[in-house]
């Protein structure tokens, strides 16, 4: 509902909002954040979060760029982008299960840290991108733009490891009560070592996905962007209080609703201060939603107990 009123909204201020062009525009420019709101589609069941999404973003863009720029081959600099991902992704892991560290805090640490270390190695400056970026950006598989056929790859394969693997069953039963899943068996620090290696892994194919749209990388990439995913995840009906989660469809709703309200602000000519306010008011009022539906979920699973 959401959706359709802000392309209700936008369509009566521009007439080129609700076109074929601009809408197809607008799934392009989602692509990148829907696959790192997938993401947290992981980790946000389980009962932590991931602060360290955009700084993984960042120093895996850094160190494609710095390969790039040596003339390193484009296939060799994906590879070296998710490798970074991923390791960071099972940095946080074990810091969260074998030094006890909450997610919250471990993955706070790591984000400094990933943001310095990616600033360090692009000295605080834009590192443009050979156009082998950008062409990968542009190309098209069976008729439809390559982000958003990544996108969909990474939605549909999440989709299926959440709800139908015995993986996102056991990764709902540790959100719900980790001591429980544990008595029951459930190795919960495998399913979280999994959970932020899978995590690390999806950030930076989302930053490989904005890369090449953006064709530089510059010392502000991925910034905030941990913020955009959780509440992207969260309009999608990912609970932030853990135990629940879904990709499909919430996830492309909620990434459709964002990039259509930032694309829907440049065609109004709104001003450019007004967009960090209108983005926080969504990130506020998706929590704040999500806050009274597990209010309302579990009023309704208490059970009257009479006394005689």
């Amino acid at each position: 509902m959401m959706l359709v009123l802000v392309w209700g909204l936008f369509a009566t201020i521009s007439d080129q909002f609700f076109t074929w062009d601009n809408l197809l525009k607008v799934a392009v420019q989602s692509s990148s954040i829907a696959s790192v709101a997938t993401e947290m589609t992981f980790v946000l069941p389980t009962g932590g979060v991931d602060l360290s999404l955009g700084a993984i973003m960042f120093l895996s863009a850094a160190a494609a760029g710095k390969l790039a720029t040596a003339d390193v081959p484009f296939g060799l600099c994906v590879l070296v982008m998710l490798s970074v991902g991923l390791g960071i992704g099972m940095i946080n892991a074990n810091i969260v299960t074998r030094l006890g560290i909450v997610s919250f805090v471990a993955t706070l640490g790591t984000m400094y840290i990933g943001r310095g270390v990616g600033l360090w190695v692009t000295e605080t400056r834009d590192t443009p991108l050979p156009q082998s970026f950008l062409n990968f950006g542009f190309s098209r598989f069976l008729g439809l733009p390559l982000p958003i056929v990544l996108a969909a790859a990474v939605i549909g394969v999440s989709q299926i490891m959440l709800s139908y693997s015995s993986f996102g069953r056991h990764l709902v039963a540790l959100g719900h009560d980790r001591h429980a899943a544990e008595k029951a068996g459930i190795a919960t620090d495998r399913i979280l070592r999994w959970v932020f290696g899978i995590a690390g892994l999806l950030a930076s194919l989302g930053a490989l996905i904005s890369l090449s749209q953006l064709g530089t990388v510059s010392p502000t990439f991925g910034e905030n962007r941990e913020f955009s995913a959780i509440a992207v995840a969260v309009i999608g009906g990912t609970s932030l209080f853990g135990g629940k989660g879904s990709v499909f469809p919430g996830v492309v709703i909620g990434a459709l609703l964002l990039q259509s309200v930032k694309s829907g602000l440049v065609m109004a000519n709104a001003d450019p201060y007004l967009y960090p306010i209108v983005f926080s008011m969504i990130i506020f009022g998706a929590v704040l939603l999500d806050g009274v539906r597990n209010s309302i979920l579990a009023h309704r699973q208490r059970r009257p107990i009479f006394i005689e």
